[in-house]
């Protein structure tokens, strides 16, 4: 199953520039059941946040999110 609309615009809002987690959760994260774009990225294996030193985390690509953001564009690409 591909991801939803939404959590195609998440990763393809990561795959610009890395964002911390604080910058991520800021616009990402909700408490509505029915919105779980951030939830449902994380536990599918799309994103990845990970640690640098001792400064903020950050939320990255993984390259199953890579794929997944790729084989997004093309079908939203595809003539109809």
């Amino acid at each position: 199953m591909s991801p939803s609309a939404p959590t195609l615009e998440l990763l393809a809002w990561l795959a610009v520039r890395p964002h911390t987690y604080r910058e991520t959760m800021d616009a990402w994260r909700t408490s509505c059941p029915r919105l779980s774009v951030w939830e449902d990225a994380l536990a599918e294996g799309l994103v990845a946040v990970r640690r640098e030193g001792a400064s903020d985390s950050f939320v990255g690509l993984t390259r199953a999110g890579r794929a997944a953001l790729d084989e997004g564009a093309s079908l939203a690409a595809a003539p109809r």
